[in-house]
Order: C-alpha cells, then structure tokens, then sequence
C-alpha cells in the first residue's frame, strides 16, 4: 500500500490526530505498566513496615533510613543511565533496568536484618537508576509537544495507580500469604511483587521500538509526519537555545532551579508513599478505630485513586490552555496546605478528606511540571538534564522518609513531619512562580528569541 500525502489542512490534522492515537494506544498502557511496577516495588516497603518492623527490630528512624537508602544508588546512577539510553536506545536499555530491578526486588525477602535491608535498597537504587527519567525523555521522541502534558499525564497515572491498587494486593499478601512456602508475609510480598519486572523486561526487548522510523505498525505517511515534527521542534528549541551538550545542560541554572522545585513535589509525594500505611494504622490509638491489614490497603488507596482521576483532568486542562506554570503552582499550594490541616481533624474520615486533597495536589502538580524541560532542552542535553533534574528532586526520597521517620521518634507522632512536609512542598510553588518570572536565558542562538519557562507554549 503506497501512501498518500496530505493535501489540506484538514488531510493533516486527521494525519496527525490518527498517527497521535495509533502511538499513544501502543506505547501509554505499556509504559504505564511498567511505571506502574516500578513505582510498587519502590514503594511497597511502607507496607512491608507494618509487620517487618517487628521482625527486624526496625525503628521509625531505620525504617526511614532503609526507605531512603534507595535513592543514594539511585542518585549515582541517574545520570550516567539516562545518557547510556540515548546511546544505546530505549528498548535495549529500559529492558536491562527492568530485568535488574526484578531480581533485587525479589531478593529483598532474604533480609534478616536492619543491614541486609540497608544494602539491598541501595542495590534497588542502583538497579532503577535512569528508568523514570529515561521514559520522561522517550516520550519526547513520539509526542509532540503540544499533547505531550496530557499523555504523560496518562503515563503517570501509574504512579497513584500503583498505590491505589498496590496497597490492597500488597496488604492482602501479608494477611493471607504469611506463612506460605515457609515465609513471612513480608517477605512474600517483596518476593512475588518482583518477579513481573523481570517478565516485562524480557517483553519490553521484542515490543518497544526506539525511534518513530522503527515503528513498523505505523503507516510511512504516519512515520514520516512524526518524525517531521519532533525534529522540527527539536531544531526550534536549538535555534531557540543553541545545542546543548550534557555537560552544559549539567550546568544549566534552569535545570537546576526546576530539580529544586521537583524536589518539593516529590518531598510530599514520598512522604505520603512511605507513611500513610502507619498513619491509618494509627488511627486505632487516635481515634479507636480498628482495621486490618486490608481494610488499611482499601482505606490508603482512596487518596490515591482520587489523585489519578484528578491528575488526567488537570493535564487535559493545561494542554488546552496552553498554560504551564500556575498548573504546577496551584496544585502544589493545595497539597502544602492541605498537609497540616489533616493533623487537627477530629475524625479519620475528615483526616482522609485532608489527605486526598494532597494527594490531588501533588499528582496534578507532576505531569504539567514534566513539560517545562523540553521547552529548552533537546537530544543529549535532555537526556542529561531530565536525569539531574529528576536525581535532584529524587533526594527527596532520601530526605522524606528518614526526616519524617526521626521526628516520630523524637516527637512520638507524625505531626513535625508533616508540618515539614507541607512548608518544602508550599516552598517548591513558590520556587515555580519565581522561575517564571525568571529573565530568560540567553545563548549563541538568534537574539532575542530565547525562551523561558513562561512562553506561551510553557
């Protein structure tokens, strides 16, 4: 079959809406899984506390070192993975990562001891380094950038999705499976949650293409308008800001600025992952209520699904506003916000009212901020600034878990943590406002047509 080109507007936006729907249809659910997994074998720790505590000896302030220790691998290895990707290529790179975190997932049910639990999160790290941002950045090779926020912001769905459907899979094994083939709960649940990883990883090698022109399943008129478009917005933003290399884009005081602010939303993020499994457990000492372990699954993921439903509106909104910071700004206000109320609240019913409307903040908060880099970066310099930008904001979950987990100790409740929470998080939406207002950078590129965070388009 020979294809024909457009010959009118009209043949071109039907072009571009079919080739769009075929390659969100193909790549979104996929790539969602996979975030999807990845995000629960992150995070699935907080559960494991519940019962794994006792078992380890573990204090609040271990357990919060043991949950941050992840991201110290994590860190090291961002970068240097990213830019082996955009080398190597997405199908080959993202399956080895895959493949990687699955075993060391699965191992964390040999932990016996606060130490072993220690070193087996740093080798987690390790092994997940580059995965989120290696994404981030092969989206940027299929979606132009005006459909971009909405669709990652359907890629990340996976993320509340992971907690709203993790937490009851993930609280029903350590009810029911423990003693099963002779294990704990705990370690069953690590044991089983990380196997699909290795599955998908050998998936990913034989169905994700790395560039549109090796998309077989798309029509050569639908290949060739794709890969039009990306290189012709990538040759805008280079006019706009010259090439950058990933050195320079290292040195970027953009990219830096935009890693701090990251680093408030996921402070938030991460916060609520690793402790509101304990927080609604405690609500049987604070309010008298008593729930099990999958009643708290059940009760923890409502926040989470709301967050989901929210998170895909807001992106439809700000795609067709074409309006990019306040999307960022305003949500985060209402998650900084919302953290301390949920603290003075007489009920647990109201408390999760407080809590959902965090949640909803944060998440409607990340797919509009993951727009911002590809206004300025392209090619290895955005597979080096994504990286450090999302290294950046990543210690965040280092800092979030042990500074939340030591106050309880020294405290006796959660209320100093999450009264840090909520001032990085209000922190991180100023931190965007000022961005915006930012004079924009200059380069060798034509003069005056550099653009910043607050193009219209940003």
């Amino acid at each position: 079959m020979v294809a024909v080109a457009p010959k009118n507007d009209e043949d071109q936006q039907a072009l571009q809406a079919r080739t769009v729907r075929k390659v969100a249809l193909r790549l979104i659910p996929f790539l969602g899984v996979l975030y999807f997994i990845n995000y629960l074998d992150r995070t699935n720790i907080g559960f494991a506390k519940l019962t794994m505590s006792d078992d380890l000896q573990l204090t609040e302030t271990m357990f919060g070192l043991a949950s941050g220790l992840f991201f110290i691998g994590y860190l090291f290895f961002e970068v240097p993975s990213n830019l082996a990707l955009h080398r190597f290529g997405a199908r080959r790179w993202i399956a080895r990562i895959m493949v990687s975190w699955g075993i060391v997932a699965s191992l964390m049910a040999l932990a016996n001891s606060a130490q072993s639990l220690f070193i087996l999160r740093v080798l987690l790290g390790i092994a997940e380094a580059g995965f989120f941002p290696g994404i981030l950045l092969y989206l940027t090779f299929w979606f132009p950038r005006k459909e971009r926020v909405r669709l990652i912001g359907w890629f990340l769905v996976a993320i509340p999705a992971s907690s709203a459907l993790g937490s009851p899979i993930s609280s029903a094994i350590l009810q029911y499976g423990d003693g099963l083939m002779g294990l704990e709960g705990w370690r069953l649940m690590f044991l089983l949650e990380g196997l699909p990883a290795i599955a998908l990883g050998v998936v990913t090698w034989f169905y994700l293409p790395d560039r549109p022109a090796d998309a077989s399943w798309l029509e050569k008129d639908e290949r060739d308008w794709l890969t039009d478009t990306i290189e012709a917005e990538e040759r805008e933003v280079e006019a706009r800001h010259g090439s950058a290399s990933a050195l320079r884009s290292l040195a970027n005081p953009r990219v830096i600025c935009l890693g701090l602010v990251y680093f408030g939303i996921v402070y938030g993020l991460y916060a609520l992952s690793f402790f509101l499994p304990t927080i609604v457990a405690g609500f049987s000492q604070q309010f008298g209520t008593t729930f099990s372990l999958v009643q708290t699954g059940l009760i923890v993921s409502v926040p989470f699904v709301i967050g989901a439903v929210a998170m895909v509106f807001w992106s439809k909104h700000s795609d067709r506003t074409e309006e990019r910071v306040w999307h960022v700004a305003l949500p985060a206000l209402l998650a900084g916000v919302s953290i301390p109320v949920a603290l003075y609240l007489g009920s647990p019913f109201a408390v999760m009212i407080a809590v959902t409307l965090t949640s909803i903040g944060i998440f409607c908060a990340l797919p509009v901020f993951w727009y911002l880099p590809s206004v300025f970066l392209t090619g290895a310099g955005a597979a080096a600034g994504i990286a450090l930008i999302n290294s950046l904001g990543n210690t965040s979950g280092f800092a979030a878990p042990y500074i939340t987990g030591r106050l309880a100790d020294l405290t006796g409740n959660f209320e100093a943590g999450m009264w840090v929470v909520s001032a990085v998080v209000l922190l991180a939406a100023v931190g965007v406002v000022v961005l915006k207002g930012a004079p924009p950078e200059r380069t060798n590129a034509t003069p005056g047509r550099a653009e910043s965070v607050n193009h219209p388009s940003a």
